[in-house]
């Protein structure tokens, strides 16, 4: 749990609407009509790892080494409507780097993260790059008004749901944008998909002349070390000027890893640099990337079964017996597990195979003490 105030800071984006809120302890019975919500709640379960990852640094940051890298793998809570990719409890698997000014930190993290999701076997992704700075010079330039950023970047995040033509409608129609500014912004932002490496950094500096130049080479330099990762083994990324990312944190580059498989990113992150100063009063470098533990689980293929062993005995054969043999088992470095003799035998080794048990050894009574018994694969055995 963590304080709401820092739930609920505004930089949590849409995932705020989401929390999970506690009551204060003490309360009574009924609660007095017109007690505001702020009266009745006081903490909330954290709907990611990086805010308590801010606390955490901020009130220890003078014991630990700069740059701090975090490892952190744990549960997250947001009430969503359960469906699949889609959980109100769910595992968050983090890495992130704290004190790096530099692409070093993207860079670095994209690097892992990709190598974490091939060593488990998830193939067919794709990093997906953008940068929030450029984002908002690009609204600027297409004459958006400042104060109408927000509802564009969250109207933008939605173009792989509803198409081109139903972010026009929304920036428009319901947020109220000016129409002439909306379709120059995306006529910008359509023209800068598909680029090649070697081209992000010029399409970019011509489309928003405006840029900062310092942001243009911070994302050339990323941009030129994920092509030659991708000469040194399997990496598809593209630059995706459409990636938006809904945590209000996110202060510089952005990225999301993509599957075919799925509407939904399996793993996302980027650059936080303003919100460790919420705790510790002033600004310090940040980025970090999540990995959706049951999004990847979901898209993994079935695994080849572990080679599991039963050790079957008779009721008339001694406990001692059976548990001795299964340390002989284990012995081997196999996975072994006891189980008694009931009922019939087929349908028993049928229950044994849908458990995931492979093979299994026959303790009966009559057994010579002093050989082992066979084992049989299951699937393979006579049934009798």
């Amino acid at each position: 749990m963590e304080d709401i105030t820092r739930l609920t800071g505004g930089q949590g984006g849409e995932n705020e609407k989401l929390i999970f809120k506690v009551l204060r302890r003490g309360l009574g019975d009924p609660v007095e009509a017109g007690t505001s919500l702020s009266e009745l709640v006081d903490l909330g379960l954290r709907f990611d790892l990086t805010v308590p990852l801010t606390r955490f640094y901020g009130n220890n940051h003078a014991a630990l080494p700069l740059p701090f890298r975090s490892f952190q793998i744990g549960p997250v809570w947001r009430a969503e409507r359960p469906q699949k990719g889609r959980y109100r409890q769910f595992y968050q698997c983090d890495i992130d780097l704290i004190g790096e000014a530099s692409v070093l930190a993207e860079v670095e993290l994209i690097e892992a993260t990709t190598e974490a999701l091939a060593t488990v076997g998830l193939s067919g992704t794709t990093v997906r790059l953008s940068d929030r700075r450029f984002l908002s010079a690009l609204a600027r330039s297409a004459g958006i008004p400042e104060g109408a950023w927000d509802g564009f970047f969250i109207g933008l995040d939605k173009l792989d749901k509803i198409g081109w033509d139903g972010v026009r409608t929304e920036l428009v129609e319901q947020r109220g944008l000016p129409a002439s500014a909306v379709t120059t912004a995306l006529e910008k932002i359509a023209g800068l998909q598909g680029l090649d490496a070697t081209k992000v950094a010029d399409a970019i500096a011509s489309t928003v002349p405006t840029l900062d130049e310092g942001i243009i080479q911070d994302l050339a330099t990323t941009t030129g070390c994920l092509d030659q990762i991708a000469t040194a083994r399997e990496l598809r990324w593209e630059f995706d000027p459409t990636l938006v990312r809904g945590m209000g944190y996110y202060t510089g580059q952005i990225f999301e890893i993509s599957h075919p498989s799925t509407s939904s990113s399996v793993a996302g992150g980027g650059r936080y640099d303003r919100l460790i100063g919420r705790s510790l009063g002033k600004d310090v470098p940040a980025c970090g990337f999540s990995i959706g533990f049951e999004r990847i689980v979901d898209l993994l293929e079935q695994a080849p079964r572990r080679d599991v062993v039963a050790v079957l005995y008779e009721a008339e054969v001694p406990v001692a017996d059976a548990l001795a043999m299964a340390r002989e088992v284990r012995a081997e470095g196999r996975t072994v597990t006891v189980i008694r003799r009931a009922g019939k035998f087929g349908a028993q080794l049928r229950r044994l195979e849908t458990w995931g048990i492979t093979s299994f050894v026959h303790l009966r009574a009559d057994r010579d003490p002093h050989s082992r018994p066979e084992e049989r694969p299951l699937g393979q055995q006579p049934q009798t």
